[in-house]
C-alpha cells in the first residue's frame, strides 16, 4: 500500500502573518520550564510551575537562561512572547518546527533558530528545532520536547567551570550554539562510519538485499544534516558583522571559532555526499558485474552444448541410409566424441581464463 504523504503547510494557508500555529507532531508534550539565574558567585536553578514565573527575570541584574519545552502550548508561548516584547513573526517561527535555521536582529533582542541533531540508541537521526532569543541579560530557548544537547552547559553553570558565569548573556548564547555544533561532530562521525561500513561491504562483494535501501536512507540522512548545517554559516557571519549592543566585541572571537567548526563540518558533509554518490555507482557496478558473471557462465554452458546438440541433432534424423547408425559400437563412439568435445572446450576456456 502506498504511504500517504502529509504536509505541514496547509495549516498556514489563509492565515494572517504572525498567527501562531504549531506544526510539530508532539501534541501531547507537557510544558516544562527551567531557569538558571546566575552571577560570578551564585547560581539559582529551579523548575518553574507556570509561564508567568519566568516574567520576573527580564529586568534583573543577573544573567538568566530560561528553557521552555513544549511548543504545542501556544497560549503560554504567546504570553511569554508578549512579556518579553517578541515580535509576532518571531513567535510564529518559534512554533513552526519546519523553520529553516535563521537569525533576525531587533532593537532589544536577537532571534536565532537552529536544528539540533543527534542519533538515538538505534542510530536513527533525530532532528529537533531549538529557537533562542538573546536579550540584554537573558537567553530564552524554546524546544519541542524534553531531551537536548545542553547538558554540558548546565554542568558548567552548576560547577562554575570556565568563564561562563563571569560573562554576559551573549557568551551564554555562544555556549548553547557551540553545544549544538559540537553534537554535529558526533553526527558527522557516525555518518562517516556508516559510509565506510557500506564501502567495506561493497568492496568485499557482499551484496545484501537491503543494501540499496541502506544507501538511499543514508543519502536522505545526509540531506537532512546538510539542510541543518549549511545555513549556520550565514547565521554566524551575521553575528560577526552585527553592530548590536547585545554582542560584545570581545566575545566575537568565540563566534569565530564556531564559524571555523561549521566550515569544517560543511567540508565533511560535501565529502560524504561525494562518497554516497560513489557508493550508488559502486553498487550498480557490482550488481552489473554479478549479472555479467552469471551471463558468462550461462553463455559458456550454452557454447559447450551447441556442438553436442548439433551431433545429437544429426544422428537423431530419421534417414534410412546413415552408415553409422547400424555400426555395433556407434552409441559408445558418439558418447566418447561428445565427452572429448566437452573436455576440450573446457580446457580451452580455462586456458583463456574464461572460467
Amino acid at each position: 500500500m502506498k504511504k500517504k504523504r502529509t504536509t505541514k503547510y496547509k495549516k498556514h494557508v489563509g492565515k494572517s502573518p504572525g498567527t501562531l500555529i504549531y506544526t510539530g507532531e508532539k501534541n501531547k508534550q507537557a510544558l516544562f520550564i527551567e531557569s538558571f539565574d546566575y552571577g560570578p558567585d551564585f547560581i539559582t536553578e529551579q523548575e518553574l510551575a507556570h509561564i508567568s514565573d519566568a516574567f520576573q527575570y527580564k529586568f534583573t541584574d543577573s544573567i538568566t537562561w530560561i528553557n521552555i519545552n513544549g511548543l504545542n502550548h501556544i497560549d503560554d508561548i504567546e504570553k511569554i512572547g508578549k512579556h518579553y516584547n517578541l515580535h509576532p513573526l518571531v513567535l510564529e517561527d518559534i512554533v513552526n518546527t519546519s523553520q529553516r535555521p535563521k537569525i533576525d536582529e531587533y532593537e532589544d533582542y536577537i532571534f536565532v533558530s537552529l536544528k539540533m541533531l543527534y542519533y538515538d540508541a538505534d542510530e536513527n537521526i533525530t532532528i529537533e528545532q531549538v529557537s533562542m532569543v538573546l536579550g540584554n541579560n537573558y537567553v530564552l530557548t524554546f524546544q519541542e520536547a524534553e531531551g537536548d544537547v545542553f547538558d554540558t552547559v548546565r554542568e558548567r553553570l552548576r560547577a562554575g567551570k570556565g568563564r561562563i558565569r563571569t560573562m554576559g548573556s551573549d557568551y551564554l548564547l555562544y555556549a548553547l550554539m557551540d553545544a549544538v555544533v559540537d553534537h554535529y561532530y558526533i553526527v558527522s562521525e557516525t555518518m562517516g562510519n556508516k559510509v565506510e561500513d557500506l564501502e567495506d561491504l561493497l568492496f568485499n562483494g557482499t551484496i545484501k538485499e537491503d543494501l540499496s535501501q541502506q544507501v538511499l536512507n543514508l543519502k536522505k540522512e545526509l540531506l537532512k544534516v546538510r539542510r541543518a548545517i549549511f545555513p549556520l554559516r550565514e547565521i554566524i557571519s551575521r553575528i560577526q558583522k552585527t553592530d548590536s549592543h547585545l554582542i560584545l566585541q570581545k566575545n566575537l572571537q568565540f563566534y569565530n571559532d564556531v564559524y571555523d567548526h561549521i566550515i569544517q563540518l560543511s567540508d565533511s558533509i560535501d565529502i560524504f555526499r561525494e562518497m554516497i554518490w560513489s557508493l550508488m555507482d559502486m553498487y550498480m557496478t557490482t550488481i552489473s558485474n554479478k549479472m555479467n558473471e552469471v551471463m558468462k557462465v550461462l553463455t559458456i554452458i550454452a557454447t559447450i552444448f551447441i556442438p553436442l546438440t548439433f551431433i545429437a541433432g544429426v544422428y537423431g534424423m530419421n534417414f534410412d541410409h546413415m552408415p553409422e547408425l547400424h555400426y555395433k559400437h556407434s552409441y559408445y563412439i558418439l558418447w566418447l566424441v561428445m565427452v572429448l568435445i566437452f573436455i576440450g572446450m573446457r580446457y580451452y576456456f580455462k586456458r583463456k581464463k574464461w572460467l
